[in-house]
Order: structure tokens, then sequence, then C-alpha cells
């Protein structure tokens, strides 16, 4: 079964250097209906304007995925992690214990888009901790790229908890196909374009929560990035 988050359904917080829309409740946004799915807490499409961010913000037991899809975000953190996340790049902050963060776009002229997400930790107090990881668009071409994983396995970013992330670059007409194992769910998340999954059409912004399906079968309409999420 597949139920399907819809781009114009979500959550919005528009300010003077921020649009950020909320697949789950976040911020002044709640939706009861749409609060968390398994392990996964926030899906927020950010768009961040030249020179904003987030000030230094607090983080506990949550692991913060960032995936940046154009432009660039600088990040700075208490652990004294300093970097830029560009496009293929993956960074994955447990919060753990408690962080203090920052996030910047630090170009004067060029908007950053990106998605960042939140899962739940296996377990709280866990010591916090960073990672970053670049992946090239070759490894994500109409290939299931496995981005995040509890075991690092294939050159993964590790995450604290049983879940699988995947990133792939469709180009139209191609196909791709994911199987569940038993008693898993999945939510994919289209970044950009559009595909079917399981032959339901998503477009840019649509998410949708899997439920008792052994096979994915994804088709690009037009080029199509898109994450897959493969969940206890």
């Amino acid at each position: 079964m597949l139920t399907i988050r819809s781009a114009q359904a979500r959550g919005r917080t528009a300010i003077d250097w921020l649009d950020s829309r909320h697949t789950f409740s976040f911020g002044d946004y709640r939706d009861h209906n749409w609060h968390k799915f398994r392990s996964l807490r926030v899906i927020n499409d950010d768009r961040v304007a030249p020179r904003g961010g987030f000030d230094t913000h607090p983080h506990r037991d949550m692991e913060i995925i960032t995936w940046v899809l154009s432009g660039s975000l600088e990040h700075r953190d208490s652990l004294g992690n300093g970097s830029v996340i560009r496009p293929g790049d993956l960074q994955r902050m447990t919060a753990g214990t408690g962080i203090l963060h920052s996030e910047f776009n630090p170009s004067p002229t060029e908007p950053v888009h990106l998605l960042q997400i939140w899962l739940f930790p296996e377990q709280g107090g866990l010591d916090p901790g960073y990672e970053q990881r670049a992946f090239t668009r070759d490894e994500m071409q109409n290939n299931l790229r496995l981005i995040a994983s509890r075991d690092a396995r294939n050159g993964s970013v590790t995450i604290h908890q049983d879940a699988d992330v995947y990133a792939a670059a469709l180009d139209t007409g191609k196909s791709l196909r994911h199987q569940l194992a038993r008693g898993r769910f999945a939510w994919l998340q289209v970044a950009g374009g559009e595909i079917t999954l399981n032959d339901q059409k998503l477009e840019t912004g649509d998410g949708a929560a899997v439920n008792d399906e052994a096979e994915l079968e994804i088709t690009a309409r037009d080029r199509a990035e898109f994450l897959l999420f493969d969940l206890a």
C-alpha cells in the first residue's frame, strides 16, 4: 500500500531568508496525521537565500542528515567541525547527548536548496558525532546508490538506526527495482522531476509511505532525482 504525501499538502515556513516545506510536523507546523513515519521524524525541503542561515542552535538524540540539491551550505559545530556541503555530499550529524551547530549559505548571489532529514536513533545518549562523504553523479545515475546505513557498507555513511538510505538520478524512461524484506517499510521522497512508484505518479516534492509491499518499481516519466528510505 502506498500513501502519497503531496508537495502541496506539506507545511510551510516562509521568512525573509528561508522557504521551508515540512513533510512532517516541525516547529510551529503541527499535523497529527503526519508527525513521523517509522524512524523518520523530519524531512524539510529548505531553500536558503544568499547569506542566509540558521544561527547556532542545539540538537539532542537525533540522527540528522543533510543532502544538498543545489548551491552550497556551510556547517560549523561544537565538536570543531567546519565544512561546506555541496551537491553529492552527504552529511550525518549524531546529536546524541547534545550538540550545537550553525548552517549558512556562504554565497552572496546563489540560493541553496537542500533536504534535511531527522531519524530517531536506536538509543538515546549516544556520543555526538559527525561524518561527511561525497558521492559522484555516476554512482547515482540510473542506480540506487546506498548513501547511509547502520553498518556503513559499500562506503555509505554510518547512521545509528536500522535504516538504509539510497539516492538515485534517473533518466527519462529508465526504471529501478528495490526489494523490501518481510517486515520492512519504505519512504520515497522526490527531489526533482517526475516518476511512477508502483504505477502511482509522484512529482517534485511529493513523498510516499510504503507499507506491505514486497517490491518497488520506480520509473522516471521525466528526468528525476529521489531519496529512498528502507526502514525497520
